[in-house]
C-alpha cells in the first residue's frame, strides 16, 4: 500500500464526508463519544456496502488499511484543482 500525499487530512476529510453520507443515509448511531476507529469501520463497511468502495480481502481487512481505502476514495471524488492534491 503506497502512502499518499497528505494521507491524514485526506482521511479527516473523508470522515467527515462519509459521517455526512452515513447520516444522509439514515445511519443515527453516531454520537460525540464515538471513537475515529468505529467511525471508520462504520463508514467504510457503508461505502462497501453501496459499492462506493471496493472491499479488501478479508485476511487484509484493518484499521490501516480501512483508513487508507477512505483516502482513496475521498481523492477520487475531488476536482484535481483542490489544495489537497496539490
Amino acid at each position: 500500500m503506497k502512502k499518499l500525499k497528505n494521507e491524514q487530512q485526506l482521511m479527516k476529510l473523508a470522515l467527515s464526508v462519509g459521517e455526512t453520507y452515513a447520516k444522509n443515509r439514515g445511519y443515527t448511531g453516531f454520537n460525540e463519544t464515538m471513537g475515529q476507529k468505529e467511525k471508520v469501520e462504520i463508514i467504510y463497511r457503508l461505502l462497501v456496502k453501496d459499492r462506493l468502495v471496493a472491499p479488501l480481502a478479508s485476511d487484509s481487512e484493518d484499521l490501516l488499511s480501512m483508513k487508507h481505502r477512505l483516502a482513496v476514495w475521498i481523492k477520487n471524488k475531488l476536482p484535481a484543482t483542490h489544495e489537497l492534491l496539490k
